[in-house]
């Protein structure tokens, strides 16, 4: 079952703001393993497949490290295709000797790291959604312990070779500043609620365990950084149609959101700043 395909809304690329674009584009390509895409003066886009882009490195003019507690990115989650892929993705990491944390989530086993800027990423593989376990309307997740070396093993001899082909942006996980503001503003652009944790939501369309997460971890009321703060610029959701697309920027500026629609994409924030392109799938 495909979660980031119509008749679903999902996550897209994920643009971030950095302090050294020659720095950050050398950590994503060698210890990531993303490709180059397009490379502009002050802009790097990266892909995984060589053909869309999931992230996008910009360098503005003026720029600051990145501001502690704060609303903004939490981490942005690189879904692998397989098991075997992230026992690669763990052969790598400990072989450049990167600094990780580990969990499983009932749903998903997950890798977290952090970049030189100090912004959060995930990395992880589903486990078949026949195993997910629902009760009304709410799917069981956890955080146990990670069994690294079964997943190592599933990748028997093969060697990391970058981020395969398959890799896509599975989820967005942000600092919010108020978690009932926030839910009301992701339902009126088509999310549900489908798992809580202490002071966090996690949100999805079509019963995936999160397309979204939420949290006030930084402080319930945690201001915006300011425009100048590295981190997260904007990350996009994806929409099936124009009509479900409409009807959400509809709702949303009903709650009194401010959207900016350009060709072919539109631009809006969430209640804590939180930038949003807004898009049809292509």
């Amino acid at each position: 079952m495909n979660f980031h395909q119509p008749p679903h809304i999902y996550t897209g690329e994920v643009l971030l703001k950095v302090t050294d674009l020659d720095k950050l584009t050398s950590f994503y390509t060698e210890i990531i393993g993303f490709r180059v895409l397009e490379k502009a003066e002050n802009r790097v886009t990266l892909t995984a497949d060589g053909k869309n882009p999931l992230l996008v490195l910009e360098q503005p003019e003026h720029i600051l490290p990145k501001e502690p507690r704060r609303t903004g990115l939490y981490h942005f989650a690189l879904l692998l295709p397989t098991r075997a892929d992230l026992g690669k993705a763990i052969k790598h990491f400990s072989n450049n000797q990167i600094p990780l944390g580990a969990s499983d989530h009932l749903v998903s086993e997950a890798l977290y790291l952090s970049d030189p800027d100090g912004n959060g990423i995930e990395i992880y593989r589903d486990r078949e959604p026949e195993s997910w376990k629902w009760q009304n309307d709410f799917v069981a997740m956890s955080s146990d312990a990670l069994d690294a070396r079964a997943i190592v093993e599933e990748s028997g001899n093969d060697e990391w070779n970058g981020l395969p082909t398959g890799t896509i942006m599975g989820h967005v996980h942000l600092h919010v500043a108020n978690l009932p503001e926030t839910q009301t503003f992701y339902e009126a652009l088509g999310f549900r609620v489908v798992t809580t944790y202490p002071q966090a939501l996690f949100m999805s369309t079509g019963n995936y365990h999160h397309h979204l997460g939420l949290n006030t971890w930084n402080g319930a009321g945690a201001p915006r950084p300011s425009e100048e703060s590295a981190g997260l610029q904007a990350y996009t959701l994806v929409y099936p149609d124009e009509a479900t697309l409409a009807t959400a920027i509809e709702k949303i500026e009903e709650l009194g959101a401010t959207v900016e629609s350009n060709a072919g994409y539109s631009v809006t924030k969430d209640p804590a700043g939180n930038g949003i392109i807004l898009r049809i799938h292509k």
